[in-house]
């Protein structure tokens, strides 16, 4: 039986994979979002286990709305990596440095 303990381990190793993703990988920005996206997936297993094991759909709507505002951050995300892309024909985030006021 998998108890509370292992969706939270499993979901406290997802957000520390993604904060180390994105601290050692400060160039390409494309991992940056990967990272983005897998930080919000560890709260959403957390979401989801604490949902189940409390009987409330609490959780399991805030994970719905998570996953929509993901999804329009994944989308803007990339349309902005595919302009830069254009502009600059790098991906690099240290080469990204014009937009600095």
């Amino acid at each position: 039986m998998i108890s509370l303990t292992h969706y939270l381990v499993l979901g406290a190793i997802l957000f520390s994979i993604s904060i180390a993703g994105i601290f050692l990988n400060r160039k390409n920005v494309i991992v940056l979002l990967m990272c983005i996206e897998l930080m919000l997936l560890a709260v959403n297993t957390n979401f989801i286990a604490f949902s189940h094991y409390l009987h409330d759909i609490t959780g399991q709507v805030f994970v719905f709305f998570i996953l929509t505002v993901a999804a329009a951050e994944a989308a803007i995300g990339l349309a902005i990596l595919v302009v830069l892309f254009r502009n600059k024909r790098t991906i690099n985030v240290e080469a990204l440095d014009d937009l600095k006021g």
